[in-house]
């Protein structure tokens, strides 16, 4: 799966934040709603314009900014 496919960011879009390509959708939005327990089958039902992979897109997405994050220790 290629990320880019799915997610764009567009200063022009919600000032930047990463969202699903052709929508007002944000990653941020998809990421809380999971953390806040709603399963994908209901954020579909939620956001009709979403599929699966637009949410694995998301997760992988997440996955690879944490993976890239640098901790800072004192």
């Amino acid at each position: 799966m290629k990320i880019q496919d799915y997610i764009e960011s567009n200063y022009t879009i919600m000032l930047g934040k990463p969202v699903i390509k052709g929508t007002r959708i944000s990653v941020e939005l998809i990421l809380k709603k999971l953390s806040e327990g709603v399963s994908k089958t209901q954020l579909i039902e939620m956001y009709p314009s979403l599929t699966n992979d637009h949410i694995n897109a998301c997760l992988s997405y997440a996955s690879d900014v944490i993976s890239n994050e640098l901790i800072l220790q004192d």
